[in-house]
This record gives C-alpha cells, sequence and structure tokens, in this order.
C-alpha cells in the first residue's frame, strides 16, 4: 500500500459503501431518519456490512478470517474465473503474434489478506504496526489468487508483481507469498518494490535518491511501463485492489479486486 496516500479506512468505505445511503435516510428496526438530513450512513452499521460481506470469523488463534462462502469469496470467484478464460485467450493471441505476455499483481489485499490487521486495529493504520505485521509473513492468501498466480504460468505467460510495500519488506512479502502457494517468480527481476532510498532510472520524474515524490498512479503505471517498453512484454492483465493499481495504462485490461476497508489514492 501507498501508506502516506492512504485514507482512514472506514472513511472511505463510508464514501463507498455508504454513498447509495447517504442523503436518504438510512434507517434499521426501531430507528427514523428524516429523509431532509444530510447524515451520512452510520460507522457502526458500515463495519457490521464489511464483516457480513467478508464473513470475518475469527479462529482458535483469534486471527480474523474471511468465509469461504461469503459474499467476498463468491465475487472472488467470479473474477478469477473470468480471468481465467482471458488469460488462456489472450496467452494464445500474444503467442500467435510472437508477443510475450505478461500478468501483473499488487500484492496487499489482491494476494495478501489484511483483514486481520484492519479488524484489529479497527480500521486504522500505523506505520510501526503495520510493519510488524507485514514481518510475519503469515497472511492468508486472497481466495483462489495463488492458483491464479499460477494458472497464468501454466499459460505461459509471465508473472510479475507491482507493489505498494517497501523494498525492506521484501523477504517478508517473498516468504508470505510462498506460504500461500505463489511461488512464481518471486526474484528482484520481477518482483516490484518500493525503493525510496535507491529508486530505479525509469522513475526519474517522480523519484531520485532519498527524494520520493511519486504517487501510486505514478509508481505502478511507471513500472508497467519498464516492464513493457524496457523489457519488452505485453501486459495482457493487472490486478489489483484500488483503483490507483490499475490507472495509468500500459495494461490490456484491468480486473478490481474487491476491497472495501482502506482507500489509497
Amino acid at each position: 500500500m501507498h501508506k502516506p496516500l492512504r485514507f482512514a479506512a472506514i472513511a472511505a468505505a463510508c464514501a463507498l459503501a455508504g454513498a447509495g445511503l447517504y442523503g436518504a435516510g438510512a434507517a434499521t428496526a426501531g430507528q427514523s431518519t428524516a429523509n431532509s438530513t444530510h447524515e451520512p450512513y452510520n460507522i457502526g452499521l458500515l463495519v457490521k456490512d464489511i464483516d457480513t460481506y467478508y464473513g470475518t470469523t475469527a479462529d482458535a488463534n483469534g486471527v480474523y478470517q474471511a468465509s469461504a462462502t461469503s459474499p467476498y469469496a463468491k465475487d472472488l470467484a467470479r473474477i478469477d474465473s473470468a480471468a481465467k478464460k482471458y488469460i488462456d485467450q489472450a496467452a494464445h493471441k500474444a503467442h500467435h503474434k510472437g508477443e510475450k505476455p505478461a500478468v501483473v499483481f499488487d500484492i496487499d489485499d489482491t494476494l495478501l489478506l489484511s483483514l486481520d490487521y484492519e479488524k484489529r486495529y479497527n480500521y486504522t493504520y500505523n506505520s510501526a504496526s503495520w510493519a510488524a505485521y507485514v514481518n510475519k509473513a503469515d497472511r492468508p492468501g486472497v481466495f483462489g489468487s495463488a492458483e491464479l498466480v499460477k494458472y497464468a504460468k501454466a499459460k505461459g505467460v509471465e508473472v510479475f508483481y507491482n507493489s505498494g510495500l517497501s523494498e525492506a519488506q521484501r523477504t517478508a512479502a517473498v516468504d508470505n507469498l510462498k506460504k500461500i502457494g505463489a511461488d512464481v517468480n518471486l526474484d528482484a527481476g520481477h518482483m516490484f518494490l518500493k525503493d525510496a532510498a535507491n529508486p530505479p532510472s525509469y522513475l526519474s520524474g517522480c523519484a531520485t535518491p532519498g527524494t520520493w515524490t511519486c504517487t501510486t498512479v505514478q509508481y505502478k503505471s511507471g513500472t508497467r511501463k519498464h516492464i513493457e517498453k524496457d523489457l519488452g512484454y505485453e501486459i495482457v492483465a493487472n490486478f489489483g485492489d484500488q483503483y490507483s493499481d490499475l490507472d495509468g495504462g500500459y495494461a490490456d485490461k484491468t480486473y478490481k479486486i474487491p476491497n472495501p476497508t482502506y482507500f489509497v489514492s
């Protein structure tokens, strides 16, 4: 995640999940709200809606998990099914044209689920607690994510990762992806992480050694441009849980992974 620009999770989720209720006077049993008010969707109700969407439950170790039968899991299954069909077709077409097809995956909440962190810290962010959480390297996989990574590889599509995690978190990211079974192209040539101290030359427009001013869109689209223009691949699909993971071009098709818990600009 591009943490300095990460908005408060609940505020952002209100803007999304509550948009249809804003100004409509949302009411529940035993409550009445005048239709003329501009009261936003209630934050307590929104948290309940998010829990229902994920089917959130604490396991025997007290770790919050999403349910495999939840609306969230069903949404992911639909996305994965469509993505596999598309990758199959796109790979065949690219190979026929002599191109080198590739897919790009974000990591946080695209491949590795951070629901336990969001619940445990009440949908707020703290750099120290986040770093400790990532470095534990034991996040569960987003449903179907490891299978999708391996499916692309099996179709002869090169897999790249384009993440807002820092260079200092590389070992934890690699270890965690291995744990969920996404052990595909986890070398530095395929996993692009933020390195503010020594940014790559292809980001020179917004990053120089020791100075990082890249927005999430600039960083991620600039990395995809590098994959296409410098490395010679055709990115047939780009996967991310934030629109900022997907904006900026350099991908034939984009797939938005559900995430109602926070918003990154």
